[in-house]
């Protein structure tokens, strides 16, 4: 016999901030540690000079993306609410004859 399935967690908000950083930090990183390489990182590994790249380049944007985005939802979920609000204020006149 199955147990219960126990409910999910609340979900908990967090600052953002902190973990965009530390990735985009820790590719900076990786980075530099393949630049200073340089000539000794074999031909067909240099594609990960890319990677990190690219990684430095998305950890930045979502940093600066992010703020954008939860502002629009909280701007689009309080627009809904007050939809909702003046639906529910209007006077309802009755059958028309």
């Amino acid at each position: 016999m199955r147990t219960p399935r126990r409910p999910d967690p609340e979900v908990m908000e967090s600052d953002y901030r902190i973990p965009t950083a530390l990735g985009t930090l820790a590719w900076a990183i990786a980075l530099v540690v393949l630049l200073v390489r340089g000539d000794g990182l074999a031909v067909g590994e240099r594609w990960w000079i890319w990677v990190c790249a690219v990684g430095i380049a998305l950890g930045v944007f979502g940093y600066f993306y992010v703020p954008h985005l939860l502002g629009k939802r909280a701007a689009a979920e309080e627009r809904r609410g007050r939809e909702r609000a003046d639906a529910s204020e209007e006077p309802d006149n009755g059958p028309r004859a």
